[in-house]
């Protein structure tokens, strides 16, 4: 009586300093801290380590590390609330040295992803709430630590199968609120349910989404049959079995043609290692670069190329070219008319145009034809 009389003074203490703590209730039996709706993004860490009963429901947290570490010291909880907070992801170890755990709920959150050893260590726990979250999949090993477990509820998930390992005593199940897949992926969750000691509630709401032809069958009574699902299961080893043959003669392939086996020579030298498909890639990616680039600077230069040598058309005069136009020359120039003054100057020759003239094809008029003819002349 004496100690219990002195436990109850220092816990009437404890709340006394510390403002957190003035929502707990202490008895000879339990402490009891409700933090509901605080706005807390954190475990306080300012609790007492014999509390048994810990609320914090409607915060921010999410459940970090520093809050894992906090809740570490609590090793006399056996009720935890957790709903109506951030939680996105439930890590491994989660709650590992809370081992007088009873309750555990942790619904209402945003949890997406559970780890398989989450809930190691919860050796005592018999209520397990997740309903009301992104919970797609779960691995099948997720509650195997869980011996105790009785109530186990994941209503309003995103789940479309489940796989469960763990042979319960007895245990009640929510489902409901799920898009379930009555497929093969579901036979193990079906006859999982009706094997073991499992007891399904709401279970006229726990029905089929796809496909169309089971909706609204429950996921108990719908119809899978086994035999399909093996025939099935035999046509996809069968296909992964090909592949990976395939994948083996390919490899086989590639070693028969290294440079040892090439050469054929017993020479000793180095190996040469097989390039991996990341080079092979890499060496396509360059290439059909390479080969882009040249084909545009190509179509770039063509038309160039083309009026350059289009335009080429000049050639050297060979010597009985020069004599034939120096002739008709000549002659054209005999037609035009002269004018001589009276005086002894020279003579003017004056030029007329008769008729067009049409120069060569590369448009210059070399100067020794005229030259050639004045001196003539004179």
């Amino acid at each position: 009586v004496n100690m219990k009389l002195s436990w109850l003074v220092i816990s009437a203490g404890t709340l006394f300093l510390n403002p957190v703590t003035a929502d707990c209730n202490i008895t000879s039996q339990t402490v009891t801290c409700e933090m509901t709706g605080k706005n807390l993004s954190n475990i306080p860490t300012n609790l007492f380590q014999n509390i048994t009963k810990l609320s914090l429901k409607n915060n921010k947290i999410i459940l970090k590390d520093s809050d894992k570490e906090i809740l570490q010291h609590f090793i006399n909880l056996t009720e935890l609330y957790l709903n109506e907070n951030m939680i996105t992801v439930l890590y491994n170890d989660s709650f590992c040295n809370l081992t007088k755990l009873v309750i555990l709920d942790i619904s209402n959150n945003h949890i997406s992803r559970v780890h398989t050893a989450a809930f190691a260590g919860l050796n005592q726990l018999s209520v397990l709430n997740l309903s009301y979250n992104k919970i797609t999949q779960l691995d099948s090993d997720v509650f195997t630590s869980l011996k105790s477990l009785t109530i186990l509820n994941l209503q309003y998930n995103l789940l479309k199968f489940l796989n469960v390992k763990s042979s319960f005593k007895s245990i009640r199940i929510a489902l409901a609120g799920n898009p379930w897949t009555c497929s093969c992926d579901l036979l193990d969750l079906q006859i999982w349910l009706t094997a073991s000691n499992v007891t399904m509630e709401n279970e006229d709401n726990t029905t089929c989404i796809f496909p169309n032809t089971m909706e609204k069958f429950s996921i108990m009574t719908a119809s899978i049959q086994p035999d399909d699902c093996k025939t099935e299961k035999a046509t996809s080893e069968h296909t992964v079995t090909s592949t990976s043959v395939t994948m083996l003669k390919s490899s086989a392939l590639l070693t028969a043609l290294t440079p040892n086996n090439i050469t054929g020579n017993n020479e000793p030298h180095a190996e040469l290692p097989l390039l991996g498909k990341s080079w092979t890639f890499l060496a396509g990616v360059l290439g059909f670069v390479l080969s882009t680039t040249l084909l545009i600077f190509t179509a770039i230069k063509c038309p160039t190329w083309y009026h350059y040598f289009i335009s080429y058309s000049h050639r050297r005069l060979e010597e009985n070219d020069s004599e034939m136009s120096e002739q008709e020359f000549s002659a054209d120039m005999s037609s035009f008319p002269t004018v001589s003054r009276t005086n002894n100057e020279d003579p003017i020759v004056i030029f007329e145009k008769n008729q067009a003239f049409v120069p060569g094809e590369d448009g210059f008029i070399e100067d020794k034809y005229i030259d050639s003819y004045v001196t003539e002349e004179s």
